[in-house]
């Protein structure tokens, strides 16, 4: 899954792909590159974003930012997946009548009273990723004892509710959502331990690229290494997910990603 932030502050690319034009040119290079889903947002949830009612991007302009992209991939590639990364119901609906076919929620559906409604109405597939407290509440939570156990609970709760308005379990895939609320070192038992998801009973989806634990590990002295130079410490993650299950993989690097992937895919069917 490739990302397209069409947002002037990510925390990735610096607001590279703002401008509607660049972002369906990055989206068809990472569909060229390899990427199998191309996964199409226009609302940052860095680390200290403001977030639903406090957001600092409306519903409008939010679907004026991704409603273009996803037109754009499509009229130049009509055979290509598109997924949108949104925690608004009405986002979601507007997204999939243009063509999308995955809402990638980071709420795992808490954000909005409507989400679930909608992915049950829309019968599209469904990321249900966890997340502890807003990104502007992360540096203030307190530490997790047992991540994995932690992250395992609240993903199944997300998947009752799910269920209780009437999402289809096999539309939906599960995120532990790697940064999203968790401290650095909180996010390698998580990786470690991935596969133990899988007793779940969904596909796994892995967001590590260039998170802050990759760069927290990389630092030189008390620096993170930035996002620009986090590369290889994913293509790392990346493996490791793959190794423990992870069905699909979020990057940012979709070239040396597939690379990644082919080999560890190769691992895997030599076991």
């Amino acid at each position: 899954m490739g990302v397209v932030n069409v947002t002037p502050d990510s925390f990735s690319d610096g607001g590279a792909f703002a401008d509607s034009d660049a972002a369906v040119a990055h989206a068809l290079e990472l569909l060229r590159e390899g990427a199998g889903i191309v996964d199409i947002g226009g609302e940052s949830t860095r680390p200290g974003a403001r977030v639903r009612e406090q957001a600092a991007v409306s519903e409008e302009e939010e679907q004026r930012r991704i409603l273009p992209v996803i037109n754009g991939v499509l009229r130049e590639r009509p055979d290509s997946v598109v997924s949108v990364d949104t925690y608004r119901a009405s986002t979601a609906r507007k997204a999939i009548e243009a063509g999308a076919e995955i809402v990638n929620d980071v709420s795992g559906g808490t954000w909005d009273d409507g989400m679930f409604a909608a992915l049950a109405e829309l019968r599209c597939g469904a990321v249900l990723m966890h997340m502890r407290g807003r990104p502007d509440e992360w540096r203030s939570l307190p530490p997790l004892d047992d991540p994995l156990g932690t992250v395992k609970r609240d993903l199944a709760n997300l998947v009752r509710a799910a269920d209780r308005s009437g999402v289809e379990r096999h539309h939906i895939a599960l995120d532990p959502g790697f940064g999203f609320g968790k401290r650095f070192d909180e996010n390698y038992p998580l990786l470690a331990r991935l596969g133990e998801l899988s007793s779940l009973g969904f596909p796994l989806l892995a967001g590590t690229s260039r998170k802050g634990f990759i760069g927290h590990t990389l630092r030189c002295g008390d620096e993170l290494r930035p996002a620009s130079g986090r590369l290889f410490g994913t293509l790392a993650t990346i493996t490791a997910a793959i190794l423990q299950g992870a069905h699909i993989v979020r990057v940012h690097d979709a070239a040396a990603a597939r690379d990644a992937a082919l080999v560890a895919d190769a691992i895997l069917k030599a076991r």
